[in-house]
């Protein structure tokens, strides 16, 4: 995988650099400055960012917010109260303290590989729930039949999953990421880390919320960018 470096500090780069040569990752390119970087994956094909939160004028987690391209962060920080903030953005895969250790670095590598896997069969997945419009779901040691489209949203409550239709809340032994394979992605949306959304039941959206049938629903500020970018806006 083709990796680049962004951080403003060169000992902290050259870190980074020295890390990745014992791993399969390839060094491309290093950069003091988030701004630069933008500009160079605009022309090149990157896989991987290694990102320092900490830094003048554009900071890393304004680099991620620009991101358009499919890329996976690995976030570095002498800071761990940015943590939370961080596992915020779907792209971040690991949250790095300085000084990076060897053995820790190699567990963000073992992520990161871990999920290129999971990745490859992401695409297989969705052509096996293209021309479904159903799931059964095991509910009180029942196998019920929900009709997707019927769907309103999906809350996470600890080890289970509350889904939720216009008649009937169902709550089940799940996680909202193996139910969301099971979507379609062209009609449901994940807006924050406790809720997925059915798109076509939204009323309206106000600040950092959104609101379907009777729900008022929180909005993550990761999430409601590509929220926006689904909606059929005048």
């Amino acid at each position: 995988m083709n990796c680049i470096i962004i951080d403003d500090d060169a000992s902290a780069r050259l870190i980074i650099r020295q890390l990745c040569k014992n791993t399969k990752l390839i060094v491309k390119e290093e950069f003091s400055s988030a701004i630069e970087a933008i500009k160079y994956l605009n022309s090149n094909n990157i896989d991987v960012a290694f990102v320092d939160i900490h830094m003048p004028t554009f900071s890393g987690f304004d680099f991620i917010k620009t991101l358009k391209a499919p890329l996976k962060v690995i976030l570095t920080t002498s800071d761990k109260n940015f943590a939370l903030e961080a596992f915020e953005f779907d792209c971040v895969v690991d949250y790095l303290l300085k000084p990076i250790g060897i053995d820790r670095f190699q567990k963000s590598i073992e992520k990161l590989s871990n999920l290129s896997l999971v990745n490859l069969t992401a695409e297989e997945n969705n052509r096996e729930t293209e021309n479904t419009d159903f799931i059964f779901v095991n509910v009180d040691k029942r196998l019920v039949k929900i009709n997707i489209p019927e769907i309103l949203l999906i809350e996470a409550k600890g080890d289970y999953i509350s889904i939720r239709t216009d008649q009937k809340s169902y709550l089940v032994h799940s996680t909202l990421k193996k139910i969301d394979k099971k979507l379609p992605s062209d009609l449901f949306l994940r807006i924050h880390r406790s809720y997925i959304i059915n798109t076509s039941e939204i009323i309206d959206i106000e600040d950092n919320s959104v609101l379907i049938k009777k729900h008022v629903i929180p909005i993550s500020r990761s999430h409601k960018s590509e929220l926006i970018k689904r909606l059929n806006l005048l």
